[in-house]
């Protein structure tokens, strides 16, 4: 075979390989991400995100097969991605949820080697993206979402008065609330945190940016 600074030229063999299953692992990916998620939440950050650290992480895992690395190694970088976390915006678990499972789906082809026979390979991947069907379309066919208004208001936050409160914060929000919670008063600014919640496919994608609003989770 012949070679450059001692580095073979072409291997056909592990070319192919890497190409089969390359197509394999973004066709799998794209149907997770593409159809399965973004039918559900149309947001293109994270299908951009999605597409390309598992296709990252599938050729790292395939080029780095064929050098002498342990499997600590291996283990620390597969937890380095999958717990990634991005500084400027709190991820919601869905999507860390997701991103975790593209991750562990390019992990998985990519270290697929002669032991695994590709009926073993397919079948794993169909059971991931059918578990994953099943939890989109089937069991959770609504997602409840829920963001953090702060609400000057404070004469409606009462509890006979929550049916005004939350037709109050429909007219601003533009959402059909399912249920509010009254969270922290602050009677010198008189306002209120306000959690509200409202199923994702009744409404919007997303809220229209408000310096009202805050972010989904984690916020009490």
């Amino acid at each position: 075979m012949p070679e450059f600074l001692n580095i073979e030229l072409m291997n056909w063999e592990d070319f192919l390989d890497l190409v089969i299953k390359f197509v394999f692992n973004l066709l799998v990916i794209l149907y997770v991400v593409r159809i399965l998620y973004y039918k559900t939440t149309p947001r293109k950050d994270y299908l951009f995100t999605f597409i390309l650290i598992s296709q990252v992480v599938y050729f790292m895992v395939m080029l780095l097969e064929n050098i002498n690395v342990n499997m600590g190694f291996a283990l620390g970088l597969f937890a380095i991605f999958s717990m990634l976390r991005y500084r400027t915006r709190q991820v919601p678990i869905r999507e860390m949820t997701y991103l975790f499972l593209t991750i562990g789906i390019s992990v998985i082809n990519g270290l697929a080697n002669r032991r695994v026979s590709y009926a073993e390979l397919v079948l794993t991947n169909i059971l991931l993206v059918g578990i994953t069907y099943m939890m989109e379309r089937v069991f959770l066919l609504r997602h409840e979402i829920r963001r953090v208004i702060i609400y000057e208001n404070i004469d409606l936050i009462k509890p006979d008065k929550q049916q005004e409160l939350i037709r109050d914060l429909e007219e601003r929000t533009g959402l059909k609330i399912n249920r509010v919670e009254v969270g922290r008063i602050d009677y010198l600014r008189d306002s209120a945190r306000v959690f509200i919640y409202y199923f994702e496919r009744d409404n919007q994608p997303s809220l229209i940016d408000d310096p009202l609003v805050g972010e989904t989770d984690d916020d009490d």
